[in-house]
């Protein structure tokens, strides 16, 4: 008798183990249910009464705790308000993540094991619990709300029976299973396809997916060009019948439609543009008032004149949301009947527009201004060049190594005193808005040289001059004074504004601690304060070696400028009202712009927010889906002409350290890699996160942020769009 009764005192006191954690992940994995007691038990599959009173007890202990609320008598919820986040999961390329979320100061890390099948981008909600290293928050992916994108790009590695997509990108952790019936014909092994991914099944290790389409041979330049768009979810080509309704389009100037419209033809009129553009959807007038101020017109092409609301040409135009400039190609949002040519403000041709004129004295003053329906006439165009040879030696006389033509020729004199008069005004309007407290972002683009067969032959640096800053400022101008317009209506109405958001407290600190390495100091006491050392520091580091790499961490401090009918202002700029209206060639939100405009000016009311809002967050979207694809295809390019350059020795700057390695850009082309800590032979190097450096165990040698280094080129690997250099050694060292 003894015997039995000691078994059963063991059984009473046996403890469930891990009975708290397992009662959460019950309530979360039912979070849209009331679970009692009796439940959580059966789930457990105990049916003691010892343990039925242990999950009692915790039920009374988490919910004393919030952690779980009582719902209604003797049921529980899990309390989605304590631990539960909604954000967007960023993936390292080490297999583990980062979720981000909204006004939260830190980034939860999520772990490899606890991703539960979330990928790079997708919207998730996550549970956070504490961290076990005492650093970061750190939780586990209970929900995928929302995936970033369906369709991936990569190789095709068949066997005998299915296949299995690699996907390219560095931050997608899994393959893509394709079975038998999923593959097409075309599709052999070796190479690159557009997979689509079809579903996740539970107890799989890999989602299983079908090919879309087969894009070529891996490595070749069509195959990547096209690989990058078909990876960002962008088009290519115009469906047939988008084409043939833009084609039957009549663009023919018509005088029935002229007598709605402002005629300004006989009004100086000319375009500033790159000297490879071939669409002009802004142009500039210019004429003297006889009270001695300027009548300054912004004209843009009309493109809302052609682009109809329900057309199938509209509904293509949406969708694209946004030009792509790719390297070696442009994918345009417009069919070319209308980007380059019914809209494209060619010289000599008369033109429907869509104008902001301004009456502006000599202190570069807006005294009056008016918005409408033009018809304008382009007496000549101009390269970004020419304009600035006339800025500069107050002359019309262009030579022939800067002339569009190729050949030696003098414009008017009365075109040579418009451009000059246009950029001492924006001069005085740029000093205006800095002082305002916009910032100044003259970052250095790098473009390539390309030969008939697309690859490149030398890399080459545009920098912002006058000429692009009087353009410039006329545009922003326009795109001010059109969204102040509106967006001091009584009462109020819907529009579409570009938005930027002050940069955030902790991301500024950052770039603080990291300038203040190369002596530079910031100024973080308010607002104004910010504006003024930011722009000190941006002209501070110009020409110096660090240079790009600050200009490119600045930015990174800055939010993301985004399209929506709430307006917040423009932080970058200083504005407190600003749109974009000035390109409808190339981004819808223009056009929406010159849509709603129009429709106030006939006094019509408000139109749909909620509508509105919708095509902002999706016009964003795509923005950001088309910058993503252009620095893709920049890398591309680096990464393509560093091949030819494998055993040459290159001087870089290193712009990044990791715990994994170090980045180095290189200072004649920009193009940067890393040299990987297991690849620097003379010492074994460890990650020093707060002085942003790797230090030697043994010799004590430190490579920091900003030093000056020797590389060479490793290994170029065109599909994976990757650099990896070999470390020479620091400079001092390597030219002694």
């Amino acid at each position: 008798m003894a015997k039995r009764r000691s078994k059963s005192k063991k059984k009473r006191n046996n403890k469930i183990p891990g009975l708290s954690e397992k009662i959460l992940d019950i309530l979360r994995s039912n979070a849209n249910q009331s679970i009692n007691y009796k439940q959580i038990a059966a789930k457990l599959d105990v049916n003691d009464a010892n343990s039925r009173n242990q999950i009692i007890k915790e039920l009374a202990k988490l919910s004393k705790g919030k952690q779980i609320i009582q719902a209604e008598s003797g049921k529980f919820q899990i309390n989605e308000r304590v631990n539960y986040f909604t954000g967007t999961l960023d993936m390292t390329t080490r297999k583990d993540g980062y979720v981000v979320v909204e006004d939260q100061e830190q980034d939860i890390y999520v772990p490899g094991n606890n991703l539960n099948r979330a990928l790079d981008g997708d919207e998730v909600k996550v549970y956070v619990y504490r961290s076990r290293r005492g650093r970061k928050p750190e939780g586990e992916v209970v929900e995928i709300l929302k995936r970033k994108k369906e369709n991936f790009v990569g190789v095709l590695h068949l066997n005998d029976n299915f296949g299995f997509v690699e996907i390219q990108n560095p931050k997608m952790y899994t393959d893509i299973f394709i079975p038998k019936e999923n593959l097409t014909k075309d599709a052999k092994n070796g190479l690159v396809v557009l997979v689509k991914m079809e579903g996740w099944p539970e107890k799989k290790d890999s989602p299983t997916g079908k090919i879309l389409e087969v894009l070529g041979e891996a490595g070749e330049h069509e195959t990547e060009m096209q690989s990058i768009l078909a990876s960002n979810g962008l088009p290519t080509d115009f469906p047939k019948e988008v084409e043939e309704f833009a084609n039957k389009l009549d663009t023919s100037i018509q005088e029935k439609e002229i007598k709605k419209r402002r005629d300004m033809r006989d009004t100086l009129t000319f375009t500033i543009d790159p000297k490879d553009a071939k669409d002009f959807d802004d142009a500039l007038s210019f004429k003297i008032l006889e009270n001695g101020n300027y009548e300054i017109g912004i004209h843009i092409a009309d493109v809302s004149h052609y682009l109809q609301p329900g057309t199938i040409l509209d509904e293509e135009a949406y969708e694209r949301g946004t030009s792509i400039y790719l390297v070696d190609r442009v994918v345009p949002m417009l069919p070319e009947v209308l980007s380059n040519n019914a809209c494209s403000l060619r010289p000599h041709e008369e033109k429907y527009t869509f104008s902001a004129v301004f009456e502006i004295n000599k202190k570069a003053e807006v005294v009056n201004n008016w918005f409408g329906r033009t018809v304008t006439y382009s007496d000549a165009r101009f390269a970004y060049e020419e304009a600035q040879h006339i800025i500069e030696t107050k002359r019309g006389e262009i030579p022939n190594k800067i002339s569009l033509t190729g050949k030696l020729y003098e414009t008017t004199p009365e075109i040579v005193d418009a451009v000059l008069t246009l950029d001492r005004l924006a001069k005085k309007m740029r000093t205006k808005r800095m002082a305002s407290g916009a910032i100044s972002f003259d970052k250095v683009e790098v473009k390539f040289n390309l030969d008939e067969d697309n690859e490149p032959i030398g890399v080459y640096f545009k920098t912002s001059q006058d000429a692009n800053k009087l353009i410039e400022e006329f545009m922003l101008l326009a795109n001010k004074k059109v969204s102040e317009f509106i967006g001091k209506q009584e009462p109020p109405k819907t529009f579409v504004y570009r938005c930027h958001d002050e940069p955030n407290d902790e991301k500024l600190a950052a770039l603080e601690n990291v300038v203040g390495k190369f002596g530079y100091k910031l100024n973080l006491k308010d607002r104004k304060a910010v504006s003024k050392s930011l722009n000190g520091l941006l002209k501070d580091v110009q020409g110096k070696k660090e240079q790009n790499m600050v200009d490119t961490l600045t930015i990174r401090t800055m939010s993301k400028a985004y399209y929506s009918t709430q307006n917040i202002g423009h932080y970058g700029l200083a504005f407190d009202y600003y749109s974009h209206f000035t390109s409808p060639i190339r981004r819808y939100p223009d056009v929406m712009a010159h849509r709603l405009l129009q429709r106030y000016l006939d006094g019509k009311n408000s139109a749909n927010e909620e509508d509105y809002e919708q095509r902002c967050n999706h016009c964003s979207d795509m923005e950001m889906f088309a910058t993503n694809a252009e620095r893709d295809s920049i890398k591309y390019m680096q990464v393509k002409f560093m091949q030819d350059h494998q055993n040459e020795q290159f001087l870089g700057v290193i712009s990044g350290v990791t715990e994994w390695g170090i980045y180095v850009e290189i200072e004649q082309n920009k193009c940067e890699g890393m040299v990987r800590l297991r690849d620097i032979k003379e010492d074994h190097f460890e990650f020093d996160q707060e002085n942003f450096a790797i230090v030697g165990r043994d010799s004590k040698k430190i490579y920091q942020l900003g030093d000056e280094v020797y590389v060479t080129v490793k290994n170029a690997d065109l599909v994976k769009r990757h650099l990896d250099f070999n470390l020479i050694g620091a400079r001092e060292e390597v030219e002694v």
